[in-house]
C-alpha cells in the first residue's frame, strides 16, 4: 500500500509543472475572460461591473452572429477539404512515382506564417496585375472578379489560402496512417478480387477511420477560432463580409476598446468551440467496421 501511494506522488510531482503550465497559459486567462466580459472596460481605466449585460448584447448583435455564420462555414469548407487531402494520401500512399518528392512540396506552405501565406495571396488576388485575374484576362474573360473587395466571394477566396495553407499537414497524417496498415490486408482483399475504389473505400478508410474522426476535430475547431490570415487579408472586411468571430472579437477590444464586450465574446467562442466538439465526438463514436 505504502508503494503504491508512494508512486502516485511520484507520478502527481512529475506532472505538477505540465499542470501549472496549463493552469498559467490555458485556464486562467479562459477563466479572466469569462469574468471580463462581466464588466464595461475599456482596457485601461477603471471596471465597472455590469452582470450579463455583455453576454445580452451580444446575442442581439447582427454582426456577431454573421461572424458567427461565416466561422460555421469556415469549419464546413475545411471538414469537405479532408476528403480532398485524403484522396492526395490514398494516391501518395499507392507507390506512385516521385511520392516522397510530392510529400515534401505539399508541405511547403506549412514552413511559411500565415502573414506571408496572406500577402502571397493578395498578390495573387490583386485585381490589376495579380497572377490569377491575368490568367481569366488570357482565358477571355473581360471583367475578372474583384477577389478580396466583392462581399459576395471574399469569403471564399479566402477559404482557398486557408486549405492550401493546411494541405500538407492532414495529407501528412492520412499518409502515414495509411502507411500503418498491413500490407497483408491489402494482399487478401486483392486476392478476393477487390477493385483499388473498393479497398480504398470498404478497407483503409475504415481502418484509419480513429484518424479521420480526429481531424475532423482539429478542423472543425481550429476553423471557428481562425483568425490571422483573415486578418491581414481584408481585415474583415469589405463591410464584415469576411468577419469571423476571432477577428471581430479583436476589433472589439482592440480597435474599439471595449474589453469587457471583447471578452464576452471571445468566452462565447470558447463555449461555442467546445458544443461543437462535444456534438462531433458524439456524432462519430461508432464502431469500425470493415467490408468487402
Amino acid at each position: 500500500m505504502d508503494k503504491v501511494m508512494s508512486s502516485k506522488w511520484i507520478i502527481t510531482l512529475y506532472i505538477l509543472p505540465a499542470l501549472l503550465f496549463i493552469a498559467v497559459l490555458i485556464v486562467i486567462p479562459l477563466l479572466l475572460s469569462g469574468y471580463f466580459g462581466l464588466m464595461d472596460w475599456d482596457g485601461i481605466g477603471a471596471m465597472q461591473f455590469i452582470g450579463l449585460d455583455n453576454y445580452i448584447t451580444a446575442m442581439q448583435d447582427s454582426k456577431f452572429w454573421e461572424s458567427t455564420l461565416h466561422s460555421f462555414l469556415l469549419a464546413i469548407f475545411s471538414a469537405l477539404s479532408l476528403l480532398l487531402y485524403l484522396v492526395v494520401a490514398l494516391i501518395l500512399a499507392s507507390k506512385i512515382k516521385g511520392a516522397n518528392f510530392l510529400k515534401k512540396i505539399y508541405l511547403i506552405p506549412m514552413l511559411l506564417s500565415s502573414v506571408a501565406i496572406a500577402q502571397l495571396w493578395i498578390k495573387v488576388y490583386n485585381p490589376s496585375n495579380g497572377m490569377l485575374n491575368s490568367i481569366l484576362t488570357s482565358l477571355g474573360v473581360e471583367n475578372p472578379p474583384a477577389w478580396l473587395a466583392d462581399p459576395n466571394i471574399v469569403l471564399y477566396a479566402i477559404f482557398i489560402p486557408i486549405i492550401w495553407q493546411y494541405a500538407g499537414f492532414y495529407i501528412l497524417i492520412y499518409y502515414a496512417a495509411l502507411k500503418n496498415i498491413p500490407e497483408s490486408i491489402i494482399e487478401a482483399a486483392k486476392i478476393d478480387g477487390a477493385s483499388p475504389i473498393q479497398i480504398a473505400i470498404r478497407i483503409k478508410f475504415p481502418l484509419i477511420m480513429t484518424v479521420f474522426k480526429v481531424t475532423i476535430v482539429l478542423a472543425i475547431v481550429g476553423s471557428l477560432k481562425y483568425f490571422d490570415l483573415i486578418y491581414v487579408m481584408t481585415g474583415g472586411g469589405p463591410n464584415g463580409a469576411s468577419e469571423v468571430m476571432a477577428s471581430y472579437m479583436y476589433k472589439l477590444a482592440f480597435s474599439s476598446y471595449d474589453f469587457g464586450y471583447g471578452s464576452a465574446i471571445g468566452f462565447l467562442l470558447l463555449i461555442i468551440t467546445l458544443i461543437v466538439t462535444f456534438i462531433i465526438r458524439k456524432a462519430t463514436e461508432t464502431k469500425d467496421t470493415i467490408q468487402y
